[in-house]
């Protein structure tokens, strides 16, 4: 997933700039669409169906996590040179190999979720059963790894949908008139936690794979060391930012609706919680167009899921060839298409249960790189890491384990279990 060479003609100051910017806006668009995808959509209604203005605690809890574990995992992986296992290896050896299995498996559930929400969006949007919606998408998707200019499509494709979705979203946040002031007072002092939620949220936005994504294009763009450093922190604070916009601008187009004495069913085979809300504030237009946005959302989510996934399989092996990896990304989309037909799961509730899911993978991974930023700092030629930084890590990380211990129960809950 490489971006053809820059133009031989061109100024090769001003062809490396571009270059450089190209590389940055993949990687924050990767990452962004990857935090606002199908899963966060869905969570973010069934969560405001249940939790109403509450739930904007969760929204800020999730911001300010992303915000800590991005800047440290984008800012180590960019310094070291190295993908996250390959960290996590020269940390704590063998525990590199701990990590790419629960990213992996975490990013296999995450995509079946991810198929489901495509077979959601297509059934907003054309009325397509989601099963068969699903598997559309899903072949979509391999076609898109299968094509020779797959990074640039997949570039290009991303950032207009991120775009996208925010647009539409600031539109139904507007129409549907969301108790603005009650939000922000329950944004500082919620009048309930709910930890499994919380949880979810950022397993949604910033657990298992996502966490590395925007993080890996980098590496493979070669934005890496020292001399990188301040742009990869701007392009980081950018894209948590947007990814931040886009979680509370769509929560309040949720609240409008559920203020408003919507009823929204969270629990039916069929169940599309958020596109119940999106037709209540704008009728079946916002039905139609929500639906193409969420399909937007999930087929990056499905790419960059796998594309991500299968990053850590070089671990395993270090020589693996661009091409073995787009057969292995081929094979990865496939059976997560093979596990969402047989899985009877409803994909809203699929899509709640992988957000927990990658929340509790969260803290594992999180911790060796905090670990591998206080105790190697000879794999960053030399550089002194901030320690405000590791601080605001290691605080998180604790964080992290402790909400992912007081929600395992309702997660896996969530399928029966």
């Amino acid at each position: 997933m490489e971006h053809t060479p820059a133009d031989a003609n061109s100024d090769p100051q001003t062809g490396s700039r571009k270059t450089s910017r190209n590389a940055l806006m993949a990687a924050i668009f990767l990452m962004a669409t990857s935090a606002i995808g199908p899963g966060f959509i869905t969570q973010t209604a069934t969560f405001t169906a249940s939790l109403g203005a509450a739930f904007a605690f969760g929204i800020l809890a999730s911001i300010l996590i992303d915000f800590v574990v991005q800047l440290n995992i984008w800012r180590i992986v960019t310094l070291t040179r190295r993908r996250a296992s390959d960290i996590a290896n020269a940390a704590i050896p063998g525990s590199g190999y701990l990590l790419a299995v629960l990213v992996i498996f975490g990013g296999l559930f995450f995509n079946i979720g991810n198929i489901g929400g495509s077979g959601l969006g297509l059934n907003a949007m054309l009325g397509l059963d989601p099963k068969i919606g699903g598997g559309i998408s899903a072949l979509i998707a391999i076609g898109i790894f299968l094509s020779r200019r797959a990074g640039l499509l997949v570039d290009r494709f991303i950032i207009v949908a991120g775009v996208m979705m925010i647009a539409l979203t600031l539109f139904v946040a507007i129409v549907s008139g969301p108790p603005v002031g009650q939000a922000l007072y329950e944004t500082f002092l919620p009048s309930t936690i709910n930890f499994a939620a919380i949880v979810t949220i950022v397993g949604g936005t910033v657990g298992g794979y996502i966490t590395y994504s925007g993080a890996h294009r980098l590496l493979d763009k070669g934005m890496t060391g020292r001399e990188n450093l301040a742009a990869v922190n701007r392009a980081a604070l950018t894209g948590i930012a947007v990814t931040g916009l886009m979680r509370f601008v769509l929560f309040l187009a949720i609240l409008g609706v559920v203020s408003a004495g919507l009823v929204i069913d969270t629990s039916g085979k069929g169940a599309n919680p958020a596109a119940q809300a999106f037709q209540a504030a704008a009728g079946d237009l916002g039905l139609r167009i929500f639906g193409v946005i969420l399909w937007a959302a999930a087929i990056t989510s499905v790419i960059g899921a796998a594309y991500t996934s299968v990053s850590f399989l070089t671990v395993f092996k270090q020589d693996m060839s661009e091409r073995a990896r787009n057969v292995a990304t081929v094979i990865f989309i496939a059976v997560s298409l093979f596990f969402y037909v047989v899985i009877t799961t409803p994909p809203a509730q699929m899509l709640v249960f992988v957000g927990g899911l990658n929340g509790l993978i969260l803290p594992i991974g999180f911790s060796i790189f905090i670990y591998a930023a206080w105790k190697r700092q000879d794999l960053m030629e030399g550089y002194t890491y901030p320690a405000w930084l590791l601080v605001l890590g290691a605080l998180t990380a604790g964080l992290t384990w402790y909400m992912g211990y007081k929600a395992i129960g309702p997660i896996f809950a969530l399928l029966g279990l």
